[in-house]
């Protein structure tokens, strides 16, 4: 998105996550504990052998011990864990990497986590509300905006709508397209 920046991915500030979720555990793969994993993450090419990640809510710390590319995940397969039955206990449970690991993105693109809670704000300034949800729709993301009165209004992520994202001043600057107006204007 136009106009963004990054901050590095050192120090947490409140509210930031400790862990970012990279993945889930699918099901069991092969009879030496390895496990099919939906993926989470732009930079599977991180999740490599030797690498230690979290399981599950607990964020147990596990290390790869294989990795392989499978349809549009992966394979992974962790130390300490040989059987089927041992990663079949895992099934449905994240995988996470810690968040001061996690790679700094290039100049105007953030993790979905650093976009939620910040104010959105038309051209001229007028607050049209905090976004509090990010929907992945194929060609593009979509922001969720809610009004301080509830109201969700939709706004394509994209540079002919997002104007400038100001992280300092956590504000988000939106041009709504003439059907956005009309939509929100008669409340649907």
């Amino acid at each position: 998105m136009p106009g963004k920046s990054q901050k590095p991915a050192g120090s947490l500030k409140t509210g930031e996550p400790a862990f970012l979720a990279v993945g889930k555990i699918r099901r069991p793969h092969g009879v030496r504990g390895d496990t099919l994993v939906e993926l989470y993450t732009d930079f599977p090419e991180r999740l490599t052998p030797g690498r230690k990640i979290y399981l599950g809510e607990s964020h147990q710390p596990v290390t790869i011990r294989s990795q392989r590319q499978h349809n549009a995940g992966l394979i992974l397969g962790f130390e300490g864990i040989d059987t089927p039955e041992q990663v079949g206990q895992h099934r449905n449970q994240f995988l996470y990497v810690d968040r001061s690991d996690a790679p700094s993105l290039p100049s105007g693109e953030y993790y979905f986590h650093e976009l939620i809670d910040l104010l959105v704000v038309d051209e001229q300034g007028g607050e049209m509300g905090v976004l509090t949800g990010i929907l992945e729709t194929g060609a593009n993301d979509v922001y969720v905006v809610t009004d301080p009165a509830g109201v969700e209004l939709l706004i394509p992520a994209i540079p002919d709508c997002i104007r400038k994202v100001d992280m300092r001043a956590r504000r988000m600057v939106v041009h709504l397209l003439p059907g956005l107006v009309e939509e929100k204007a008669d409340g649907t």
